[in-house]
């Protein structure tokens, strides 16, 4: 065991593998296997399985996944590390030209970040009806007074999206409640 991995001292195993995408398509889906990767990652340090990725003129500009726990912050989730790494890449905090990919829908605060970073298009694995701002509780890109709009999509690489934030949420709560095997 290794104990650079904290899921794994907790007992938490991530048992999905990361995509391997063809790098001949780099399409939607393309662009969402990278980021579901990142999810993995941040599972195998027990942070919520949430990966992020920001994609100018083609090529990943940024790249991260939520680390809310390590750094003991509520703002480090994937999407917002991932608006400063390409702020800073580019040396602009106006990312007009460029897309974010993430698995699951951003939240109020990232959702807010989106538009206030100028992000052109964000695009999402799975839709959250509960906490999402992008259409799911709430279109917050849709009020009418906001001097800046984004197009939003939802559904790309969906299941697995989906799959691997429920079951890393199941696992947790097995192991609280002390039922693992």
């Amino acid at each position: 065991m290794n104990s650079d991995y904290p899921s794994q001292r907790a007992g938490l195993t991530c048992p999905f593998e990361k995509l391997r995408p063809s790098q001949l398509v780099r399409d939607d889906n393309f662009f969402m296997s990278l980021a579901f990767n990142l999810a993995v990652d941040a599972w195998r340090v027990d942070e919520v399985p949430i990966g992020a990725i920001i994609i100018r003129g083609g090529e990943a500009i940024a790249a991260a996944h939520n680390e809310v726990e390590r750094a003991n912050d509520p703002t480090a989730h994937a999407e917002m590390l991932a608006i400063t790494q390409a702020a800073k890449k580019i040396g602009d905090w106006r990312l007009n030209d460029c897309t974010l990919y993430v698995t699951k829908e951003p939240c109020p605060m990232c959702s807010g970040a989106s538009i206030m970073s100028r992000l052109g298009r964000v695009v999402f694995g799975w839709g959250d009806p509960k906490m999402g701002c992008l259409g799911g509780a709430t279109p917050l890109h849709g009020l009418p007074q906001l001097n800046h709009r984004l197009t939003a999509q939802g559904g790309v690489l969906e299941a697995p999206c989906r799959e691997i934030i429920q079951a890393y949420f199941a696992q947790k709560r097995q192991r609280e409640s002390g039922t693992a095997t």
